[in-house]
């Protein structure tokens, strides 16, 4: 990259940050004389961004959005980003696979080669009904490129695993964790490394941001097959807590809401319009009760259709509540209010 296109880039970074920026301040931050960023500016505007002249007693710009997509200028680490976004856009289940698939294809074809083998190298499996919906989880992008490349070469992975509540800037604690590293999975904002753990021989399913790689890696391996054959299958699997992709537990009922109501809000499970105002809704869960919790969140009359271990963990849950809720009255002082006003 020439120094002026360097400099361009910058000078657009500087500009996404913050609203407005002096230009002698641009210019203090990049180097370079007022009249130099006055050139740069409008270079930029020539390529298609729309920048506003800010007045003032110092002057200034501001990056405003154009009527028209402009060439895009993108560091190395802003490339990946994007491209790992489009490799995951599938799972967002929006129906944007085949535009996503299209602009991934068209910025693989303008990278340079350096950065065409980190992306080649990441191979991602997308799943979507993943059980929770806990925080997304920040993870480096060099972490993820380093395990996809070590999953894309079959060699052996030395890694430190930090405890869930272990001290960030702490060093390992653990020894080393030595595995074969298989595939690099994504799910509801959180990125996993699925391998075969040869201390433990067993599969097991690492939080990449619990990760810190160690080098150099070990051997060449031959992959295992997983079990049961479709990596999909077996990560949701073990999502559920299970050694195969099904609930434990599954029922269905009826809710006094329209299936478009309560479609966005299935997640995996299944619903049937009964009329205009009715839906049923089948889904599963680790268990009945909470089963029959996850219906609750609809916040209207229902009525199981079935099994009859749905309908008893409702019961379960009716008298567990009403305890709670009488407990509760007890500690505020509820109860004699009421009797008091009686």
């Amino acid at each position: 990259m020439t120094t002026t296109a360097s400099r361009l880039l910058d000078l657009l970074s500087l500009l996404q940050t913050r609203r407005d920026w002096p230009g002698s301040l641009l210019a203090e931050r990049l180097g370079v004389s007022d009249r130099t960023v006055r050139r740069d500016i409008d270079r930029l505007r020539e390529m298609g961004y729309t920048i506003q002249a800010t007045m003032g007693p110092e002057g200034g710009y501001r990056l405003g959005a154009g009527t028209e997509l402009p060439p895009l200028l993108f560091d190395d680490d802003q490339t990946v980003a994007v491209a790992v976004a489009l490799r995951t856009a599938p799972a967002a289940g929006v129906g944007i696979e085949e535009g996503a698939i299209r602009a991934l294809a068209t910025i693989r074809q303008v990278m340079p080669s350096r950065l065409r083998h980190r992306l080649d190298a990441l191979e991602v499996t997308a799943i979507t009904d993943r059980p929770g919906s806990g925080a997304p989880a920040r993870v480096s992008t060099d972490v993820l490129v380093s395990l996809a490349t070590t999953v894309r070469a079959r060699e052996v992975l030395r890694l430190d695993y930090a405890a869930r509540d272990a001290d960030p800037d702490a060093g390992p604690t653990l020894p080393p964790r030595r595995v074969e590293p298989h595939h690099v999975v994504a799910s509801q904002g959180r990125w996993y490394l699925l391998a075969w753990d040869l201390d433990r021989e067993d599969w097991r399913l690492f939080s990449v941001e619990r990760i810190t790689p160690r080098v150099p890696t070990g051997p060449r391996f031959t992959p295992r097959e997983v079990p049961g054959g479709d990596v999909h299958e077996f990560v949701s699997a073990r999502f559920k807590g299970r050694d195969v992709n099904e609930w434990p537990c599954r029922g269905t009922v009826v809710l006094d809401l329209p299936a478009r109501e309560v479609l966005p809000f299935a997640g995996g499970g299944v619903v049937r319009a009964i009329d205009e105002n009715r839906c049923s809704l089948e889904v599963g869960s680790w268990s009945w009760a909470s089963l029959a919790a996850s219906f609750g969140r609809f916040e209207v009359a229902m009525e199981v259709l079935g099994p009859p271990a749905l309908a008893d963990a409702f019961g379960v849950l009716a008298a567990r509540y009403a305890t709670t809720a009488r407990s509760g009255d007890a500690g505020t002082g509820r109860t004699d209010a009421r009797e008091s006003t009686s």
